[in-house]
């Protein structure tokens, strides 16, 4: 499958069920921890786990305006996805990121013996027992699972982008006051 028919793919079918209740950091760096659910290819009626984190940090050198980097996004297929072309692929189709460094790390890939469904009331109901307000449950196709990644992690930066605006605006407003 090529990255377009993969970007439609993932747009039509990742679902955000539970996103991160916190905000992403306005100065420091944010961990995104997620779980990442989708039918196994392998084992029909199975469902596998992936859980993972994605770090929005700010690069050590200051890129040009949406210049992300992307690390941990490649595909170990042959369908030649990695993060150079998928830099390119967002870029030539508008779609924009701010110039932050994501770096994502897998942590564990497990299979759940049961359908999706299933897992995603269990994961849900796991996270609301364990009163966990900063991992964000996600599925989608397991073949396009970094593009649904992505498209958590877009979400997440549009949900604190009126929070960060008004921090910063305040941070500038104390720094006026002192001087």
């Amino acid at each position: 499958m090529n990255m377009n028919d993969s970007w439609e793919k993932a747009l039509q079918n990742t679902k955000l069920i539970r996103p991160r209740v916190q905000e992403l950091f306005t100065f420091t760096s944010t961990p995104l921890p997620y779980l990442f659910l989708s039918e196994s290819s392998v084992n029909r009626g199975d469902t596998v786990v992936r859980q993972g984190e994605v770090v929005v940090e700010r690069p050590a050198l200051i890129l040009p305006s949406n210049l992300p980097q992307f690390e941990g996004f490649d595909s170990q297929d042959q369908s030649g996805f990695n993060e150079s072309s998928l830099t390119n692929f967002l870029f030539i189709r508008g779609v924009k990121f701010p110039s932050l460094k994501y770096n994502n790390k897998t942590q564990k890939l497990d299979v759940f013996e049961g359908a999706l469904d299933t897992a995603v009331s269990f994961h849900l109901n796991r996270l609301e027992r364990e009163e966990n307000v900063s991992t964000g449950l996600v599925s989608g196709p397991e073949d396009c699972w970094q593009l649904s990644v992505l498209i958590f992690v877009c979400s997440q930066i549009a949900r604190s982008a009126e929070g960060d605006m008004k921090r910063i605006v305040e941070r500038l407003l104390s720094r006026d006051k002192l001087n």
